[in-house]
């Protein structure tokens, strides 16, 4: 077929006269002249005249003859209009398609390849072929036009497929010349035929591996030296034509062994790989393929020079994709083969495996191990469970179990490690929150009884007070006693705090705002020696808590990090407080099993201290552990730090590196407002105004602690109340029953048979709207959940004499001036 390039039209250049031509021209403008001259003369007979024609005449001719031979200035050339043949014969060949497009897209010129395989109709990119290289090819076009050049391999409608050259070019880069090279099939077949002969037969053979290129009629095109030598005696000799099955035979039950050897060697595994385009669109056709046959003995693993026993190779694979942790020890004890979920389950990710299993096991449990590999080695097969320690995760006894395997040359065992490493972890953690939360009901429970303890020893000791004076000589030792029940009833305090069940006041705040109300205070605290850092996030979310306790926290922290710093060295150091931003992202980033997802404000306090060992890391939130010497620490500080938190629905975590310092990371949830409330300021700060109740009024006291209710007894006398006692719920319920009359119930909480709430509630039915004290050393804000009784209020425990008489008088004084409520 002729090229779009010889249908362009012919532009030779024009035909400039010679010499030969010129001379007859010259004399016939001669002889026109001469002739002229005479038809004037005859006309006018004039010599005069006949002069002035024929100088005339002969200007104009020589003028004339000048411009006609005036030469044009040579041109440039013109590459727009080139000498398309010379251009047809430069691009014009058969193993490539060479087209040029302009920038409008249209085929300037294209050889007769590309009109053979693409067609003149069609100009790059718009070529006939698949939909996703069109997207290509456009984008090839992209670039070329950006960048001058691009490349790009495309698929034909017939699959057949292209690698395409693109570049810019012309005078003004204003063309695009495409350079498309058909991309030819590889011959996997002839290549592998030379491989099988060369290095890559060799190397089969040394690995244990006997490989040969088998045809679909079962003909062996082409055989490795291996597989010649075991197949005939002879390394060298030729494979070629042979039927690869008669060189097999099947001996005892399914085994497969060699002709050769007569049944004497060993059993045969075969693997059978189509020797086909991986990436061809449709599937191999079995009838025209051929196979290359790979035959290893079963006893010998993939890569065995001979000698030893190894695993062998397909149970290899195969065991080493399972998530099951699974290894395999011969007769002697040593290892053949461990998976990596094995490894991972020992303590070992990533490791090699040792050369013997008992290695991976403590001291103590090396001997079993090796006893129990060897017995279930030599014995009948058979499997079991034995208990071991890893030298990885001694603290922990893991099972491994233990199974004979036989047909597989010699004597193996297969040994199974179950990875346990996130069950224990998860065990840990419940075990940790378990008993988080059993030593938190006990601390909350003995809070509670001895804070009735308490109550008791300080009435007394405001009972006593009242009839001592400063000056008196029992004065001094009971303001002592008094002092140091105040000390008992702050760690009681601590462990409420501990608990969740002290008694908090929360308000929306920002928490930059009590970090920088306590900031004057900590500088005081750690010294001078010791650096106090502060930063914050902008954009912080207000946090919902109780100031008050907040600063607990952060004090507690702070000190902390001090006693640390200060214990090691010059006991100088750098304590940093931040608080930083974290939003939902952060957290999912964090994959913790503990936070939920969701907008926090975290509280970092971190120091430069001699850190936390890893052993009492999991403890330091513990009430009463302490790694202080005696007398100075209660081991109480983070156990309170940690009930704030949690009370205040946060979280909070420890990291420590020994040398390094530790840092403690607190949680707090943003405190999202609901659509279209406000937020109220947090109320400031201001003491109660004094109690305006001063007539006095009948009270139902009830107790179930015998020294508590003498001491409220005697407090609420003195100042003029009707006092009636009751042992517990059922006698209180009943004076009421019986028709007693009273102004104010004050009870306790918890009593046996019928508590504080339950009698309320019977009471309540008898006369509605009697209030109620209740007096408890658990939180208010727990009891108030838990009761559900309205006009009812609380007291905590322990108290004064003169907080008792001050609350009772604020009760009254709130039921419109004590109106009592007998009938």
């Amino acid at each position: 077929m002729k090229s779009l390039l010889d249908r362009a039209p012919d532009r030779a250049p024009d035909r400039v006269p010679d010499r030969a031509g010129r001379l007859p021209d010259a004399l016939m403008v001669t002889l026109a002249l001469v002739l002229s001259a005479a038809l004037v003369w005859l006309v006018s007979e004039d010599s005069v005249l006949i002069g002035v024609f024929v100088a005339a005449m002969a200007m104009l001719a020589v003028l004339a003859w000048m411009i006609s031979n005036r030469r044009p200035p040579a041109a440039a050339p013109e590459f727009a209009q080139p000498d398309w043949s010379v251009t047809v014969a430069t691009i014009d060949r058969p193993d490539m398609a060479i087209a040029v497009t302009d920038r409008a897209g249209r085929l300037t010129c294209a050889n007769s390849s590309y009109e053979d395989w693409f067609g003149a109709a069609s100009a790059p990119p718009r070529l006939p072929v698949e939909d996703i290289s069109l997207d290509r090819l456009a984008d090839a076009t992209r670039i070329a036009w950006r960048d001058g050049s691009a490349q790009v391999e495309v698929t034909g409608e017939n699959g057949r497929r292209w690698r395409v050259e693109v570049r810019r070019c012309g005078r003004g880069d204003d063309f695009l010349a495409w350079r498309l090279v058909p991309v030819d099939a590889v011959d996997f077949v002839a290549e592998l035929v030379g491989h099988l002969d060369g290095k890559l037969g060799r190397g089969l053979a040394k690995a244990g591996i006997a490989a040969a290129l088998v045809d679909p009629d079962g003909a062996i095109r082409a055989a490795s030296s291996g597989f010649a030598l075991r197949a005939t005696g002879d390394a060298l000799a030729d494979m070629t034509g042979q039927d690869f099955v008669s060189l097999l035979g099947q001996e005892e039950g399914e085994r497969i062994g060699w002709v050769r050897d007569g049944g004497r060697g060993g059993p045969l595994v075969l693997y059978h790989v189509p020797v086909a385009d991986p990436d061809a669109a449709m599937e191999p056709d079995p009838d025209t393929t051929p196979s290359l046959m790979l035959v290893v003995e079963a006893a010998q693993g993939i890569g065995a020079s001979g000698g030893g026993t190894a695993a062998a190779p397909h149970l290899e694979a195969l065991l080493s994709q399972l998530p099951l942790g699974l290894a395999m020890a011969d007769r002697d004890g040593r290892l053949l083969f461990a998976n990596p979920a094995f490894m991972r389950a020992a303590g070992r990710e990533g490791q090699e495996p040792p050369t013997y299993p008992i290695d991976l096991v403590v001291k103590e449990d090396k001997r079993a191990l090796s006893e129990a590999i060897r017995r279930f080695a030599q014995g009948p097969a058979a499997a079991g469970d034995l208990a071991i320690r890893l030298a990885a995760l001694p603290d922990d006894p893991v099972s491994l179990s233990l199974a004979g395997v036989r047909g597989l040359g010699e004597a193996a065992v297969l040994l199974g490690l179950t990875d346990s490493y996130e069950e224990a972890r998860l065990k840990r953690q419940v075990a940790q929150a378990t008993k988080m939360q059993a030593v938190g009901q006990l601390a909350g429970g003995v809070a509670h009884d001895f804070n009735n303890v308490l109550t008791a020893i300080l009435g007394t000791c405001d009972l006593m007070l009242m009839r001592h004076t400063p000056g008196d000589s029992d004065y001094d030792d009971i303001q002592q006693i008094r002092a140091n029940s105040n000390r008992a009833a702050s760690l009681t305090r601590q462990l409420l705090a501990f608990s969740r069940q002290q008694t908090l006041r929360p308000e929306v705040l920002q928490l930059p705002d009590v970090v920088a109300d306590v900031s004057q205070m900590l500088r005081r605290l750690i010294g001078e020696k010791i650096q106090l850092v502060v930063s914050h996030d902008r954009d912080l979310g207000p946090v919902r808590a109780d100031p008050t306790q907040l600063e607990q926290v952060i004090v507690n922290l702070a000190v902390n990090g001090r006693d640390a710093m200060q214990s090691r060295g010059d006991g100088s150091g750098r304590l940093t407080l931040a608080t930083r931003k974290v939003t939902t992202t952060d957290v999912r980033a964090m994959r913790s099993e503990i936070i939920p997802a969701g907008e926090y404000t975290a509280l970092i306090v971190e120091d430069t201290g001699g850190g936390i060992p890893p052993e009492n890391l999991g403890k330091i939130f513990e009430p009463f552990f302490t790694t202080k010497e005696q007398g100075k620490g209660t081991g109480l500080g983070l156990s309170t730090v940690y009930g704030i938190v949690k009370q205040s629905g946060g979280f909070i975590f420890a990291e420590s590196e020994p040398g390094k310092g530790t840092r403690f990371v607190v949680y707090l949830p943003v405190h999202h407002v609901a659509p279209g409330s406000v937020v109220e300021p947090a109320a400031a700060k201001v003491e109660p105004p004094p109690s305006q109740w001063a007539g006095g009024g009948a009270i139902l006291l009830v107790e179930d602690e015998d020294p508590v209710r003498v001491v409220a007894e005697r407090a609420l006398t003195r100042q003029g109340y009707q006092v009636t006692c009751a042992r517990d719920g059922e006698e209180g319920l009943e004076l009421v029953r019986e028709g007693g009359r009273y102004d104010l119930v004050v009870s306790d909480v918890v009593m046996p048979t019928l508590d504080g709430p339950a009698m309320a509630r019977e009471i309540r039915r008898i006369a509605p709207g009697l209030p109620v004290l209740f007096m408890s050393g658990y939180a208010e804000e727990q009891l108030r959940k838990e009761i559900g009784i309205a006009n009812a209020w609380f007291m905590p425990k322990p108290f004064s004499v003169q907080q008792l008489s001050e609350k009772v008088g604020d009760v009254l004084a709130h039921t419109v001036g004590g109106v009592k409520n007998r009938k």
